[in-house]
């Protein structure tokens, strides 16, 4: 699981006479991620696609674009059946000349439309005006501008224009109709040349008999007659797509399957009598391609595994040649068939039905190399684990797994995975709920179970009582980092080792192995105590319950963690010098996982607050207790007349509310107080996802992958189709 599947490199060698029955082969058997020829090799060209494909393809853009016509989403089918030639032919034909005849009457009646509303748009202004049409314009003596303006500002404007003898402005709305009678002398356009200071929006005069107000209403008629059959033409589409979406899924999925048949020869290398097609397959399927090829077309096609792609941390792989016999044959690397195409074998990776909807988080950074370990299984185990310390919530736990589960039971692809992954963060932010003393929604829910029933932790370090746990859940998440680097390191070791040797191992994660460990092997000794605060060894008697106490490793372990780090430096300095600039990085990096009790102690807080608005809360043992929420206004009465035993932090707005005498402004706090919790708890429950999430995400791709992860390989892409909608035909 840490390594993705074992890939081989294969050929397909054959006679242009049987490569149809091979493509076939091949594309039933799914399984070779082809290879593109990329003109390397003398002698040797890209093939041609295969008769046919051009109309094949032609079909297939006419089947897309009546799908997008009728807006078909691929949910219209009831099951895969077979969709034979004849059946392609006829029906493609009927349902295109169906749909484009009623897609073209659609186009021209919602043109239509869009122009009986330009006109409506252009003629109202005019209605608002309230004048005929024919006055505005016609007239030897007077000069009139419509516009849309502001009334005062156009009179004020004229008034003092030198070549304006008279003038009047009419105003409707938000339009003024100006007429003007120049001056003697004046030149022609004189009204709108005195109307440049003025901000008006002139307004061209329509050209129609009726008046401004029964043209509108005409106009209105004729769009709402052109909108009705527009309707009509609308529900005959849908008609159609009710009747012909099955189909037309059915004829892409064939269609784009021939397709992909018929245009594979552009990835071999083909002579005019003979073609090669190579690719990776799996390592354990190739006997089955073999099988598969041979049945078709016997001994006129040979199937050869060239090589098996090992690991290396650096990025390349190596080939191992396959020997004589058992499922493949001695790889020729050196001479007779030579590899063409790129030599980077695709990345499957096999993580099983738990860890493997992780693998999206470990894509998001980036797929893993071919050469690279595969860390989703290490993300499964780490990720959820730090999402729920983090929240610790019970109700939260419960909302983050119901919504999980809908997204794993109502949704395919990355919703599923998303929902796989939330349903594992919100189990574990359940455990953790229960371990932080059964908190519901910020609420300690053992304090409502009968008798002297105590939970061990009593909060997140929120009051003035829980202060040691604040500092050992620091401790807790220092410590955690500490695992996690450590393995991110050995696996960096273990790459190089197995595919270098002991010396580069060493160099590249020995030597930060030894400074890691060392430096915090050291800050938890006895070594120079003076600096170092308590809680970094009484924590582990708190976390454990005392279980376990510890009281820093001895003195000459501390000189042993020294010696580590020096050796551990001076390896670093032999092999990777440049690194020892980052020399302090193993404990910055682990002092970043105190993000976790950060976050931690944030969401904590925050569910705090919105009871401690919604309830209300007091400190119990004289203010050196825990809080406590007040749920009635009895209670806080009886809190206010205690003050020696209790202090009150905030009297809750739930709290003014009190059955024995109900009024409205308790029946308001109520109300209030419950909106409050709700609204609050929500908003708890997004941010616990933006900060807790991507808290752990960061530190899985920054800290963690950092070690030894890259990221950037090749999905494996196999040559074949997996049918939804159609059948074969047998």
């Amino acid at each position: 699981m840490l390594r993705p599947e074992r890939m081989s490199k294969v050929s397909v060698t054959g006679s242009k006479r049987v490569i149809d029955d091979v493509i076939e082969a091949t594309y039933e058997h799914h399984s070779l991620h082809v290879t593109d020829y990329d003109e390397r090799y003398e002698g040797f060209s890209p093939g041609e696609s295969l008769d046919g494909a051009e109309t094949v393809n032609e079909k297939l853009v006419t089947v897309r674009s009546l799908e997008s016509i009728l807006d078909i989403e691929g949910d219209e089918v009831d099951g895969a059946r077979p969709l034979g030639d004849e059946e392609l032919e006829a029906e493609l034909a009927d349902v295109r000349e169906r749909v484009n005849d009623l897609n073209d009457r659609r186009d021209t009646l919602q043109a239509e439309i869009r122009d009986r509303q330009e006109e409506i748009d252009r003629m109202e202004p005019f209605a608002d005006l309230g004048i005929e049409l024919d006055l505005l314009g016609g007239y030897d003596s007077l000069e009139v501008v419509v516009g849309e303006a502001k009334p005062d500002a156009v009179e004020a404007t004229l008034a003092d224009a030198d070549g304006i003898e008279t003038f009047e402005v009419f105003a409707g709305g938000d339009v003024v109709a100006i007429f003007a009678r120049p001056a003697d002398g004046a030149e022609e356009g004189v009204l709108q040349d005195s109307l440049v200071g003025v901000d008006i929006a002139l307004l061209e005069v329509p050209d129609a008999d009726a008046s401004p107000g029964e043209y509108v209403a005409d106009l209105e008629r004729e769009r709402e007659v052109l909108e009705s059959d527009l309707d009509e033409v609308e529900a005959e589409l849908a008609a159609v797509k009710e009747e012909a979406a099955g189909f037309l899924l059915r004829a892409e999925e064939r269609l784009t399957i021939e397709a992909e048949k018929k245009q594979a020869p552009l990835s071999f290398a083909t002579t005019e009598n003979a073609f090669i097609a190579e690719g990776w397959v799996p390592t354990e399927t190739f006997p089955e391609l073999e099988a598969a090829i041979t049945d078709a077309v016997g001994e006129h096609a040979e199937v050869e595994e060239l090589e098996r792609a090992s690991f290396t941390p650096d990025g390349d792989h190596h080939t191992e040649a396959v020997a004589d016999g058992g499922a493949g044959r001695e790889a020729a690397t050196d001479g007779g068939h030579a590899a063409h195409g790129g030599d980077d074998p695709p990345v499957v990776q096999n993580n099983g039905s738990a860890a493997g909807p992780f693998e999206l988080l470990v894509q998001g950074f980036g797929r893993p190399k071919y050469s690279e370990f595969d860390p989703t299984l290490l993300v499964f185990l780490t990720f959820p684990l730090m999402f729920g310390f983090m929240i610790g919530d019970v109700g939260y736990g419960v909302l983050y797994a119901a919504i999980g589960a809908f997204l794993y039971s109502r949704y395919d692809g990355t919703f599923r995975e998303l929902g796989a992954v939330a349903l594992w963060a919100g189990g574990f932010t359940i455990l953790f709920g229960i371990y932080f003393g059964i908190d519901v929604f910020g609420y300690h829910a053992y304090q409502l179970l009968p008798g002297d029933i105590h939970w061990p932790v009593d909060g997140k370090g929120l009051s003035p009582a829980d202060i040691d746990w604040a500092l050992s859940f620091l401790v807790a998440s220092v410590l955690f980092g500490l695992v996690h680097l450590n393995a991110g390191h050995i696996l960096s070791f273990v790459s190089n080792y197995q595919q270098h040797d002991l010396k580069h191992a060493l160099y590249e994660g020995g030597s930060w192995l030894l400074i890691l460990n060392g430096a915090w092997i050291w800050i938890f000794s006895q070594h120079l105590p003076g600096p170092k605060p308590d809680f970094l060894f009484e924590s582990f008697s708190i976390l454990t319950f005392g279980a376990v106490s510890f009281a820093g490793f001895p003195v000459a372990v501390g000189y042993a963690a020294i010696a580590a780090i020096l050796l551990g430096v001076v390896l670093l300095a032999i092999g990777e010098p440049p690194e020892l600039a980052e020399v302090l990085s193993p404990i910055v990096n682990v002092i970043s996982y105190a993000r976790i009790m950060a976050v931690l102690l944030a969401k904590g807080g925050m569910a705090l607050a919105v009871n401690l608005l919604a309830f209300g809360a007091y400190i119990g043992e004289g203010g050196e207790g825990s809080f406590h929420f007040i749920f009635s206004a009895e209670y806080l009465e009886y809190i206010r007349s205690h003050p020696e035993e209790y202090e009150l932090v905030f009297a809750g707005i739930t709290t003014a509310f009190d059955p024995a005498s109900i009024g409205l402004v308790g029946i308001v706090a109520l109300v209030g107080g419950i909106v409050v919790a709700v609204v609050g708890h929500i908003v708890v429950l997004a941010l616990g996802i933006t900060s807790a999430g991507i808290q752990a995400v960061r530190l899985e791709y920054v800290e963690f992958f950092g070690n030894f992860y890259e990221g950037g390989g090749d999905a494996y892409l196999p040559f074949g189709y997996d049918r939804q909608y159609t059948a074969d035909e047998d």
